[in-house]
């Protein structure tokens, strides 16, 4: 399941784009509110500790590390990670720049996924909105229909393809603690900027509040 979820993300994902419009859709909101606070709760609730009690020295700036490089990132996706995609008609060209910040992106979130099913899930949740959104983006797009297929085909390879390589190959048990703090400052960026962009005028409601506590509960329990 390490190597099959995340690809059943990313066709469910791409259904969901094409029967609703993911940046309208109030039912969407909340599931990318969900999504944010369970990958948010899981990172608080295991990575943090695990690297922590590692005894690995400095972890503290490579979770900086990779908060600022996930701001790079959305630099290059537009914020794609965490609900924000802007749609041009008239875009021919395919979209490298966007390929290779998502998939850089997915790539880092598979390593650490083998530790823990509680993260293998939020990771899932997370990426749900963010195929749909994506998928969106693309089919509107003038790439083509082949090319958008292999935009996300690739996209769905790189969680699987981080996760493989940290089974497949020795890394040291230090490397991949700095790996997962580097990990945690993603996730970290990613999911407080959902909480706090995944509703009208950056306010809580009712509904978006109960989805978010209803995310923590399900972290802390699994």
């Amino acid at each position: 399941m390490l190597y099959v979820l995340p690809f059943i993300a990313v066709a469910i994902g791409y259904f969901i784009s094409r029967f609703i419009k993911p940046g309208s859709s109030a039912g969407f909101q909340l599931l990318l509110s969900f999504s944010g606070a369970f990958l948010l709760s899981v990172t608080v609730f295991e990575l943090l500790p695990d690297v922590f009690d590692s005894g690995v020295e400095e972890i503290g700036i490579f979770i900086m590390g990779g908060l600022l490089l996930q701001i790079f990132l959305e630099f290059l996706s537009k914020g794609v990670e965490h609900g924000h995609m802007h749609h041009h008609e008239d875009r021919v060209k395919f979209p490298f720049l966007l390929l290779f910040s998502l998939s850089l992106h997915a790539l880092l979130e598979g390593f650490p996924l083998s530790s823990s099913d509680s993260l293998l899930h939020g990771v899932v949740i997370h990426k749900i909105p963010v195929a749909a959104i994506l998928s969106t983006f693309l089919l509107h797009s003038k790439i083509g229909k082949f090319k958008s297929f292999l935009f996300l085909a690739i996209f769905a390879l790189m969680t699987p393809l981080g996760s493989w390589i940290n089974s497949a190959f020795e890394i040291s048990s230090a490397i991949a603690v700095y790996m997962s703090a580097v990990v945690i400052g993603i996730f970290l960026h990613v999911s407080t900027t959902i909480l706090f962009e995944a509703s009208k005028n950056h306010s809580f409601n009712a509904s978006k509040l109960a989805v978010v506590v209803l995310g923590i509960i399900l972290a802390y329990l699994l």
